[in-house]
């Protein structure tokens, strides 16, 4: 090959190489934006965990979950919510969270069966870049955020409404019988200080007990209370929630103890109900709508990399020690006299609902129908 030849091949295979260089660096480039929008369109094809306590609780399956599911529909038509309830188990939830890291969803959103338990299963979520809300409950541990009620408010509420319902009768001799939640709920812990900080100095608690939101212990500790103290000397019960107002409820009836003031909380139908029929004379209506559509805003807003801080405008410090970035909403207590501007309004319960044939005449009375 002569010189001029050589020259002309040196030439085309340069000029090849920077042709290559060229097509590499933009299929580079390409790349890059093809990772860039997988990242963006990660967040608006995310799944999202919900993992809810209980289905005891008849609130979480009725109303959270589909609230939940429909919020995030709504905000994000490509996510998928990927949803378990621990059914009252925290070694349940602890495994269920280990699924949700499994299946690759980009946030958990968790109501804590057991808040000090689940923390080493958040910090694992969280090593492998999920981001958790907690609902309802402040789990402990690493958690981008929080939504619920202010608790402590709720707290006062039940015991305010206790102490409206003795009327002249709340002294410091009225004995009264508490029956707190489960201390594994950080909750429980909220609602008793607030009742006490209602409660304390007005009225005498004689007996205080934890019903662990369960019914059937709650009755169990209200019957003991009716033996300590006697049937005739209790004044009234601070129920934490409506779930354990029930069995309360029967065994006052069982012996023969009515017109007594008793407490709940979460507004269920069976506890409306029983408002209208004077065995309950209130509950706290905290309205599962916007705090499940709160919790679905703030889980798509992290799957897709955006600021919360619009959302969460408070801080609360968890059982860890970790602040938390907050979102509270206001609870409302439900008497008698409001149902019909509160649950009824609200569409959570229609009158037909509340009263069926065995509530008929106390609707009627109540001024329901």
């Amino acid at each position: 090959m002569n010189t001029r030849m050589r020259r002309a091949a040196v030439a085309v295979i340069a000029t090849t190489m920077a042709v290559s260089m060229a097509a590499c660096g933009k299929a580079g480039d390409d790349k890059k934006s093809d990772s860039s929008s997988s990242s963006s369109s990660g967040g608006t094809n995310a799944k999202i965990g919900l993992l809810l306590p209980d289905s005891v609780t008849t609130r979480y399956e009725k109303f959270d979950k589909p609230y939940f599911e429909a919020k995030v529909k709504a905000l994000c038509a490509g996510c998928t919510v990927e949803y378990n309830n621990a059914n009252a188990s925290a070694a349940t939830q602890a495994q269920q969270v280990s699924s949700m890291i499994t299946k690759g969803v980009k946030v958990i959103v968790i109501s804590a069966q057991d808040s000090a338990a689940i923390k080493s299963s958040i910090q694992q979520a969280v090593n492998k870049g999920i981001k958790v809300v907690a609902y309802d409950r402040l789990a402990q541990g690493p958690v981008s955020a929080y939504v619920s009620f202010d608790n402590v408010q709720v707290g006062k509420l039940q015991g305010e409404a206790l102490l409206a319902s003795l009327g002249s009768k709340a002294t410091t001799k009225s004995k009264i019988v508490m029956i707190n939640g489960d201390d594994a709920d950080p909750n429980a812990a909220m609602f008793k200080k607030g009742a006490h900080e209602a409660l304390d100095g007005k009225v005498d608690i004689a007996y205080e007990q934890s019903g662990l939101w369960k019914d059937t212990i709650a009755g169990q500790k209200m019957s003991a209370a009716i033996t300590q103290l006697g049937a005739k000397n209790i004044a009234g019960v601070y129920s934490a929630n409506d779930g354990m107002a029930g069995g309360i409820a029967t065994v006052l009836k069982g012996a023969k103890i009515s017109g007594i003031p008793l407490t709940g909380q979460d507004a269920e139908l069976a506890g409306i109900q029983r408002i209208v029929a004077g065995t309950q004379s209130s509950t706290v209506y905290k309205a599962f709508k916007p705090e499940a559509e709160a919790a679905a805003t703030l889980a798509v807003d992290l799957a897709q990399g955006k600021s919360i801080t619009s959302l969460a405008t408070t801080t609360q410090t968890s059982g860890s020690g970790d602040k938390v970035p907050s979102q509270l909403l206001v609870p409302v207590s439900v008497t008698k006299a409001n149902i019909k501007d509160t649950v009824i309004k609200d569409g959570l319960y229609t009158v037909a609902q509340i009263c069926t044939s065995e509530y008929a005449a106390a609707c009627k009375t109540a001024g329901l129908q």
